[in-house]
C-alpha cells in the first residue's frame, strides 16, 4: 500500500534541486534545453534521443556544447507552428518515436516569457520535447447522509495511455485557443454525458495543481520523456439521480463509491498518477485530510502547487 506522499512523488517524479541535488544533477545534466530563436528562456528538457532524431532538420539547431535543441525558423507563431507541425509530420511518417503513433489532431500551446504563444504542437509531440502542457479535471460527488460519495471512472483498457487505471470524473486536455472552462464543458459532454448547462450552473472552480512528471511504460510510448503540467480544477456537486455515464470510447464504466473506498483504491495505487493528485487536493480541500490525520501534509500540499521551471501562461 502506498502512502499519500508516496503517490504524489509517483506524479511529480522530476527531483528537486533541494535537498536532493545528487538525484537532480544525475536526471537534468543529460538532457537538452529547448530554445526558440530570439528567446533565452528554456520552454522544456529534451532526452537526448530525441534531440538527435531534430539534428537533420535545418530548422532546428543542435548544439551538443551547450545541449540546446532551438527552433530556428519562423519569425512569428504562425510561421513557427508550421515548421514544428511539418517536423512533427516527417518524424511521424518516419515511425521515428511510438509516442507519436497516438496522433491526436489536437494542439497543444506552448508559451514563452509573459505567456507568449510561441508556437503551437500536436499534442501526441507534447512529450518529446518536454513543455508545459495544460488541462482540466472534475470530481463529481453528491452529498449523503453517510457522508460525500465520488463518482469515479475506470478508464478503458484499450486507452493508448494508462488503459484500465481509474481517473476523475472528467478531464482532458487544453487545446489551443481554448478557455480551461470550455474544455471542461467539452469533456463533461464527451467523457460523462453531463449537459452543458448543468456543467455551467453547479461546476465551481478551485484552483489549479502543478506537477513535473517522467513518463513511464504506463503513459505509452517512450519512457523518460518529460511532462510538466498545469491542471484547473474543477467540483461538481450533483444531486441524487444525477449520474455520469459513457458517452465515447475512452470510459469503461462509472462508480459511485464512498471516501474509505476511494482512500483504498488511492493507497492501492489504482488510480492514474495525475488523477490521484487531483483527488488529493479535492480531501485537502474539504477537510477530509488534514494536518492531524496525515503525517506528510504540508509536503503533500507543497508538491501538488509545485513551481515549474518554464514560462507559463
Amino acid at each position: 500500500m502506498r502512502s499519500f506522499l508516496e503517490l504524489v512523488e509517483d506524479c511529480d517524479s522530476f527531483p528537486y534541486s533541494y535537498p536532493n541535488a545528487a538525484a537532480y544533477r544525475d536526471i537534468v545534466s543529460p538532457l537538452y534545453h529547448l530554445k526558440v530563436a530570439s528567446y533565452d528562456h528554456t520552454l522544456g528538457y529534451v532526452p537526448k534521443f530525441v534531440a538527435e532524431a531534430f539534428e537533420s532538420f535545418s530548422a532546428w539547431n543542435l548544439n551538443h556544447d551547450a545541449q540546446t535543441l532551438t527552433l530556428i525558423s519562423g519569425s512569428n507563431e504562425n510561421e513557427r507552428s508550421a515548421v514544428v507541425a511539418q517536423t512533427c509530420q516527417e518524424l511521424r511518417n518516419q515511425d521515428k518515436f511510438t509516442v507519436l503513433r497516438g496522433w491526436r489532431n489536437e494542439l497543444y500551446p506552448v508559451y514563452g516569457p509573459g505567456g507568449v504563444l510561441l508556437f503551437n504542437i500536436e499534442r501526441a509531440a507534447s512529450a518529446l520535447l518536454g513543455v508545459v502542457s495544460y488541462g482540466i479535471h472534475m470530481t463529481a460527488y453528491i452529498r449523503s447522509s453517510s457522508g460525500l460519495l465520488l463518482w469515479v471512472p475506470r478508464r478503458a483498457l484499450s486507452k493508448q495511455t494508462y488503459g484500465g487505471m481509474l481517473d476523475n470524473t472528467v478531464a482532458g486536455g487544453i487545446s489551443t485557443g481554448e478557455e480551461p472552462f470550455e474544455t471542461l464543458i467539452r469533456e463533461a459532454q464527451e467523457e460523462a454525458s453531463l449537459p452543458e448547462a448543468l456543467v455551467r450552473q453547479k461546476a465551481k472552480a478551485c484552483g489549479t495543481i502543478t506537477y513535473f512528471h517522467i513518463r513511464d511504460e504506463r503513459a505509452g510510448g517512450e519512457t523518460g520523456l518529460l511532462q510538466p503540467e498545469v491542471q484547473y480544477v474543477y467540483d461538481l456537486e450533483l444531486e441524487e439521480g444525477v449520474q455520469p455515464s459513457p458517452s465515447d470510447n475512452e470510459v469503461e464504466t462509472f462508480h459511485l463509491w464512498d471516501l474509505a473506498k476511494v482512500q483504498h483504491a488511492l493507497h492501492d495505487g489504482q488510480f492514474k498518477p495525475n488523477c490521484a493528485l487531483v483527488l488529493l487536493d479535492f480531501l485537502i480541500r474539504h477537510g477530509i485530510l488534514d494536518a492531524k490525520n496525515e503525517k506528510d501534509y504540508i509536503q503533500i500540499i507543497a508538491r501538488i502547487h509545485r513551481r515549474l521551471e518554464f514560462p507559463t501562461i
